[in-house]
């Protein structure tokens, strides 16, 4: 359905001249596209694009549950037991390196990605991680009381949504979970995503039945290319009322009542036709996985692999990697991919490590794999740097069960592309895996390394249209100095 919000946004006078109308996609979520964004404030977009903004883009992919450092990235075999990997190691393409048992494929690629031994922060509990860590350490005690997610900062300095596409600039991709600790896991990655003080301009494009499971729109796609977000795309807009031009037209129409003398909103006819592109075309593409060959949805398909602790689904991971290289084509500059089930205490609601590991970590071996190649095939490896991490790690001992608890002074992140040096191993962990030996890395410098590669600080700057505050949050932010370029 298409919705018309007419409230204003900043300050308006008597006579309205300041004021800026809202077209909302409503049930697909699209998040909020202002008119002035994609239409009006044409000057603005271009002084955004083409100035501090870099022709790169990030993909987060975000593991959940707390995924262990040391069946992933550290397998640590020189270490009696337990503090190895459960699941073995396998070489890699970096020589001296090794990676968890169940990255065979993905472990190829290590000579084109930097693996950090060293992240490090201090918080334990789920709800209060994920949003410290997707905060980057702005909200420090994770209480989303302070700061606003990295997604949403980079919103903010690039622009709600891309000048000539008008696609959102940041976006999270889920799934609707059928296991309840899954459905758990959603809404803490939705909290952690939040906006905080930029306002919620900045909140991701997102499905609100994926965030809570529920809704009368998550049904199960009948094969892999044909997906839940393309299929409830079409489900929530209601082509029917969207092809009635008489009744969309009427509420254009009011809009127009309401514009100031001035013109904002004079050609509203322009604007209709823009957002209509949008949601019928050049989005609607976007979530059409059928476009690909058959031979990339091959690549890319991990339904044959379950994935939940009580109750079962495919897994989508690989659907959902493929859905956000196709994304940041489209324009997008900040998507979040959230794989859930990483919190693998082999209790009542968890699997344990090495059972999780064999369902997970082949399906991440597998989707990760082929995006990566994805990108190289299509000479993207340097435009899309890609972000592996979660919301802490694992304890370096195994409990009773065969499980591993959370454990935040050391977790797992890695990185892949943007055009950074790839082909290293930044920081050490201790003999037992439980804390940095040396440099120590923070969520506030990963969120550093991805703004570094989003923007030019220095032309940011001097550019017209940032404000002080945002430079200094910005500023405030220092990236890894192994991996600036």
């Amino acid at each position: 359905m298409l919705t018309i919000n007419t409230s204003p946004f900043g300050s308006r006078d008597c006579e309205g001249t300041s004021r800026r109308d809202f077209l909302r996609v409503g049930g697909l979520g699209l998040g909020t596209l202002t008119l002035a964004d994609l239409i009006a404030n044409k000057a603005f977009a271009v002084r955004s694009r083409a100035d501090y903004v870099r022709d790169k883009a990030v993909v987060l992919l975000y593991m959940s549950g707390g995924a262990s450092h040391i069946e992933t990235f550290n397998p640590n075999m020189d270490a009696p037991s337990p503090y190895n990997s459960m699941t073995g190691e396998v070489s890699s393409s970096l020589s001296g390196v090794t990676f968890g048992g169940t990255f065979p494929t993905l472990a190829k690629w290590a000579h084109k990605m930097a693996i950090v031994r060293s992240f490090s922060h201090p918080i334990g509990g789920h709800e209060q991680a994920h949003v410290h860590v997707l905060s980057g350490g702005t909200d420090p005690k994770g209480q989303a009381t302070k700061g606003r997610s990295i997604g949403s900062l980079c919103a903010r300095i690039r622009g709600t949504n891309h000048p000539k596409t008008g696609f959102p600039s940041y976006a999270l991709l889920t799934h609707p979970e059928k296991d309840g600790q899954y459905r758990k896991e959603l809404g803490r990655v939705a909290k952690g995503s939040w906006p905080g003080d930029l306002g919620s301009s900045y909140a991701p494009f997102i499905r609100q039945d994926e965030v809570t499971g529920k809704g009368k729109n998550t049904k199960k796609s009948s094969s892999f290319g044909k997906g839940t977000v393309a299929a409830d795309m079409q489900l929530n807009l209601s082509r029917e009322r969207l092809e009635n031009r008489k009744a969309l037209l009427a509420s254009i129409d009011g809009l127009r009542r309401e514009a100031d003398a001035a013109g904002a909103l004079a050609a509203a006819d322009e604007y209709e036709q823009r957002a209509l592109e949008l949601i019928l075309g050049s989005a609607a593409e976007t979530f059409d996985l059928s476009k690909e060959k058959p031979k990339v949805l091959e690549a890319y398909d991990t339904s044959a692999m379950k994935i939940g602790h009580k109750v079962f689904r495919k897994s989508t991971l690989g659907h959902q990697m493929l859905l956000a290289r196709r994304m940041v084509e489209s324009g997008a500059g900040f998507v979040t991919v959230h794989s859930a089930g990483w919190d693998m205490h082999a209790d009542g609601n968890n699997p344990g490590m090495v059972k999780g590991m064999n369902m997970l970590g082949w399906t991440l071996d597998k989707a990760v794999s082929a995006f990566l190649q994805d990108l190289e095939d299509r000479g993207l490896s340097d435009k899309v740097l890609l972000v592996l991490t979660g919301d802490f790690g694992r304890t370096p001992t195994i409990n009773k069960r065969g499980g591993r608890d959370h454990w935040a002074k050391l977790g797992t992140l890695a990185f892949a592309g943007g055009g950074l040096p790839m082909g290293q191993v930044i920081g050490k962990a201790d003999r037992r895996n439980g804390e940095p030996a040396d440099n120590p890395i923070s969520p506030n410098m990963m969120m550093g390394t991805i703004l570094h590669t989003l923007f030019d600080f220095g032309k940011m700057r001097i550019a017209q249209g940032i404000t002080p505050e945002l430079i200094q949050r910005v500023e405030d932010a220092h990236p890894i100095p192994e991996l600036v370029v």
